[in-house]
């Protein structure tokens, strides 16, 4: 099923957004990994730490899920299709990734929260938990610029079943245009 024009305009813009706000949060968690692991003033990194673990749960986690709920709609709705193209494959694949990466390292935040939240941290105190967050973070960014540049470049190659489809397709509109 092929959306209508507005639909896919709404579709596109949705998933763009929320991609493109998903960025933007896990630049602003890399931010706060980094002035944790870094400060020396213990409110700024129980701060950091706190605002972490908010960030993740109300902003990172339900962005990662609607991009990826939003450009599954999109895959599907359009011509492009989710398993018709290589590149469109590839960015489902890294989202479903990078999403599971995610939602496991948010106990890992959960608990590094929850000790800044009892005690006030040192700069020795969990300090391969703490860069960890900041590594992760890191190629949690790195990770998503990947299907930004596939969405903008669409490199060519099309799956079996993608060429399966176009085959198909070319052979329908020769039988139409022979009647």
């Amino acid at each position: 099923m092929i959306m209508g024009p507005r639909l896919r305009q709404f579709t596109l813009t949705t998933h763009v957004t929320c991609s493109v706000g998903l960025l933007g949060a896990i630049a602003g968690f890399l931010a706060l990994a980094v002035a944790g692991l870094t400060s020396q003033d213990a409110q700024m990194v129980r701060a950091a730490y706190l605002a972490m673990e908010l960030t993740g749960w109300f902003v990172i986690v339900p962005s990662a899920l609607a991009s990826l709920l939003t450009g599954l709609v999109q895959s599907m709705g359009t011509t492009w299709g989710l398993f018709r193209h290589y590149w469109v494959l590839a960015k489902l694949l890294l989202m479903v990734f990078a999403t599971v990466v995610l939602l496991l390292k948010m106990k890992l935040i959960g608990y590094v929260a929850g000790v800044a939240a009892k005690t006030t941290l040192s700069s020795v105190d969990l300090r391969a938990a703490r860069t960890e967050l900041v590594i992760h973070a890191a190629a949690g960014l790195l990770v998503l610029f990947v299907p930004a540049a596939l969405s903008v470049y669409k490199p060519r190659g099309t799956t079996r079943h993608g060429w399966r489809k176009d085959y198909e397709q070319r052979t329908l509109s020769r039988s139409i245009q022979n009647r």
